[in-house]
């Protein structure tokens, strides 16, 4: 791993529920993230609405099963915390649905304490 990249931490149940995506979008999102790791982005990532700032990021990638979301934030230094990935389920048009935007606020704030400890 380069010295320059960030690790990668997942928050709540992100990682368990990147594995049950489909492959193909399990790969795009990997992709996506490490280059958030190496202080990249990737053409697709766009600002989550809803944020303050730039620093909690969403990817959506497309496949024959639906749409997909992997959501992060770079916002700090220690590390790019990975807050929620969900097949988007919602038929109302492109926002995200607020349950899914309730569990990106609470883990954010988690990711929050978890920066700050791992400062100490």
């Amino acid at each position: 791993m380069p010295i320059d990249e960030r690790p990668l931490e997942w928050i709540g149940s992100s990682y368990k529920d990147l594995l049950d995506l489909p492959t193909e979008v399990r790969r795009f999102f990997g992709f996506a993230l490490s280059l958030a790791q190496a202080g990249d982005k990737h053409d697709s990532a766009k600002v989550l609405k809803g944020f303050s700032g730039a620093g909690v990021l969403e990817v959506v990638e497309d496949d024959v099963g639906g749409t997909y979301r992997a959501v992060y934030t770079v916002k700090f230094a220690e590390a790019v915390f990975v807050l929620h990935c969900f097949q988007k389920k919602s038929k109302r048009g492109i926002a995200t649905p607020k349950e899914e935007m309730d569990i990106v606020h609470a883990r954010l704030k988690i990711a929050e304490a978890f920066a700050k400890e791992l400062r100490k």
